[in-house]
């Protein structure tokens, strides 16, 4: 019976080493690596660069010379976001005209708290 106890208890150690020793993996892969958890569109490395370059350019510019008047601002404005950016990734911009079928904070709430009381208004 004292050999069972023995071998019994040093399973139970085993057992408890090898399932704390899961929960650090676990923990540790989930920390270390946190994009792997993301599974929406991935970008090439080379995709945007050309953008990106060119509002860099003129961010440049732009520092070099003295501020801009209203007139000026106004007029670099008027070609797109704001006098630096211009129209860069102006489509991936929430509109109204594509923001049609979204639904609202307040309908999305409603929603989840049907389905979790199955009550229906």
């Amino acid at each position: 019976m004292n050999i069972l106890d023995f071998i019994k208890s040093r399973l139970q150690l085993a057992s408890r080493f090898i399932i704390v020793a899961f929960a650090c993996a676990f923990i540790f892969l989930f920390n270390a690596f946190p994009a792997l958890a993301i599974s929406s569109y991935q970008s090439k490395p080379t995709e945007g660069t050309a953008k990106l370059s060119e509002t860099q350019r003129l961010t440049d510019e732009a520092a070099q010379v003295p501020p801009l008047g209203l007139k000026e601002t106004q007029e670099k404005t008027k070609r797109g976001l704001n006098e630096v950016q211009g129209d860069a990734d102006i489509e991936k911009m929430k509109t109204p005209e594509n923001s049609q079928n979204a639904t609202s904070v307040p309908e999305e709430v409603e929603g989840f708290l049907e389905k979790i009381t199955g009550n229906k208004k």
